[in-house]
């Protein structure tokens, strides 16, 4: 049976801006814009850019024994998962990533979990997995006291990235000055149901409510916004008018992928997937205790995961030039003695970095070298069957060209995501 591929709200406008279309995840989304994918990248990196990611899916999960589901089906330990010297327990208008594993430790679907209050919490996932979660959420309720409600397409969704997001902001939120105040990374407030007692926390300058976040897919300082969907196309514009001045432009899915690249995040389904998630760039999903040793929980897929026999690493690595290979073809991996390794998950070109002196800088770095205009590098995620280190040189290979490549531990430096709003209005 062909598949239906569905449409966002700003379908329309997508097509009168002139963007090149395409399937993702089931649904018609802009892949760029006439501006090109180079101009959109470096707009969020030095000004800001605004994403369509309504495609994107979300479940809520409500009741008495809903924390004690998720202990059980997150990755994360919700007990100790804020803080960084001390680790503190999920609290109210507080969000964290994490991961749902099936039996075997495999990916599910990568997951930010939000509270709302204790027994509310919203769970956004990816495309098309909304029934996915809740159908695996609900199989292991076993008793438990929980409703789970999948709101696919019942929510609209925007990113807004970029150094200027927050000045942007500013023109259509009522009360900014409050609404900013105390809002630190992977915090949110407000929310887009008007029955919801926090509905009334951020408002837009109309009186409209929503659910404002200090995340992103960028890993540059910006914001994800969630309101209803009979607002949501108004949104979009009144945010798109409000950031003209600013240099804020409309970017498709293809500098979304290049910048999460660069900012070492991975997609769902392509470098995290059908494998054991384990000894690769985000352990800071898993639930490890201080001397990461073992794990702090319990939860679905942790036995196969300490009990991997035939072991697999996932590195992140950075190129020289902006010359990549398509991880389609497939391509492989080839250590120094010529020996195939494994295979190239992702790779893009992250436009706004460049190397100086075997130093890799970025458009907006503080010490960047005088004159320093980026070319732009080719960078990404290989999985392997070999333990590589930090430097050490691979090959990758499609069917075109030969790229030799670094393993690195970091790929675009002084990324913003983590900047306090004070320093950035």
């Amino acid at each position: 049976m062909k598949q239906e591929i569905r449409k966002t709200l700003l379908y329309d406008w997508h097509v009168e801006q002139g963007a090149n279309m395409a399937n993702f995840g089931g649904y018609e989304m802009p892949l760029w814009y006439p501006s090109g994918v180079r101009n959109e990248h470096l707009a969020v990196l030095t000004n800001a850019g605004m994403f369509d990611t309504s495609h994107m899916a979300m479940v809520r999960i409500t009741g008495p024994d809903a924390y004690d589901l998720l202990q059980l089906c997150f990755t994360k330990d919700l007990n100790a998962c804020l803080g960084i010297n001390k680790k503190i327990a999920l609290k109210n208008n507080r969000c964290v990533y994490g991961a749902f594993l099936n039996e075997q430790g495999e990916v599910i679907d990568d997951a930010i979990v939000y509270q709302v209050e204790k027994g509310h919490y919203l769970s956004v996932v990816n495309a098309g997995m909304g029934g996915e979660i809740a159908r695996h959420l609900a199989a292991h309720k076993r008793g438990r006291n929980v409703e789970i409600t999948d709101l696919t397409d019942k929510v609209g969704k925007l990113d807004i990235q970029g150094p200027l997001s927050a000045k942007i902001l500013m023109k259509v939120l009522a009360d900014p000055g409050k609404v900013f105040e105390k809002m630190p990374y992977f915090s949110f407030k407000g929310h887009f149901d008007p029955s919801c007692p926090s509905a009334n926390a951020v408002c837009l300058t109309d009186g409209t409510p929503i659910l404002l976040s200090r995340t992103g897919y960028t890993g540059e300082f910006g914001f994800e916004i969630f309101i209803a969907p009979e607002h949501f196309v108004r949104l979009w514009k009144m945010i798109f008018n409000a950031g003209k001045e600013y240099g804020l432009i409309s970017c498709g899915l293809a500098a979304r992928d290049s910048l999460r690249g660069g900012a070492v995040l991975p997609l769902s389904h392509q470098d995290i997937g059908h494998w054991p998630f384990i000894n690769n760039p985000w352990p800071f999903a898993l639930p490890y205790n201080e001397d990461q040793t073992d794990f702090t929980k319990s939860f679905i897929g942790d036995e196969a995961l300490r009990n991997i026999v035939d072991f697999e690493f996932t590195y992140a690595f950075a190129g020289h030039d902006l010359r990549k290979v398509s991880a389609e073809d497939p391509a492989i991996v080839l250590n120094a003695e010529a020996k195939e390794i494994g295979t190239v998950l992702t790779c893009v070109t992250d436009m706004g970095i460049g190397r100086h002196k075997d130093r890799i800088y970025s458009v907006a770095s503080p010490d960047k070298p005088k004159d320093f205009k980026p070319k732009g590098l080719c960078c990404g995620f290989v999985k392997v069957t070999s333990m590589l280190s930090f430097g050490e040189v691979v090959e990758l290979r499609d069917k075109r060209r030969k790229v030799k490549v670094a393993i690195v531990e970091d790929i675009r430096p002084d990324r913003t995501a983590r900047v306090p709003i004070k320093n950035m209005i």
